[in-house]
């Protein structure tokens, strides 16, 4: 099954969701926290399906969703050697502690 089939699958499947929502709304009324809630969750869900719609439309670099590989990391050296003495200078202003070893 190719996306956009799924994805019209998916469409199909909250058209009956919300029609379902519509029946029990007009049975219970349309009172009522739990009715509004559920309406407003599958009014989401529609808009959330659509935007997916678009992103699969405007696919991603690799072509297939999915298939992007992943970027990898810049890996950044460290050296071995003792840092200079000179970078520790304001180490007081910053809150790592006094040269003396003791806190004011």
């Amino acid at each position: 099954m190719s996306l956009q089939d799924e994805l019209t699958a998916v469409e199909r499947n909250l058209d009956d969701l919300v029609r379902s929502v519509g029946k029990l709304e007009s049975r219970l009324g349309a009172r009522g926290l739990d009715v509004r809630r559920v309406r407003t969750d599958t009014d989401h869900l529609r808009e959330s399906v659509a935007l997916l719609r678009q992103s699969a439309a405007a696919g991603p670099p690799g072509g297939r969703l999915g298939a992007e590989t992943p970027e990898v990391p810049e890996v950044v050296q460290i050296p071995d050697a003792p840092y200079d003495a000179k970078l520790w200078r304001d180490a007081d202003d910053e809150g790592l502690g006094s040269r003396n070893g003791h806190a004011p």
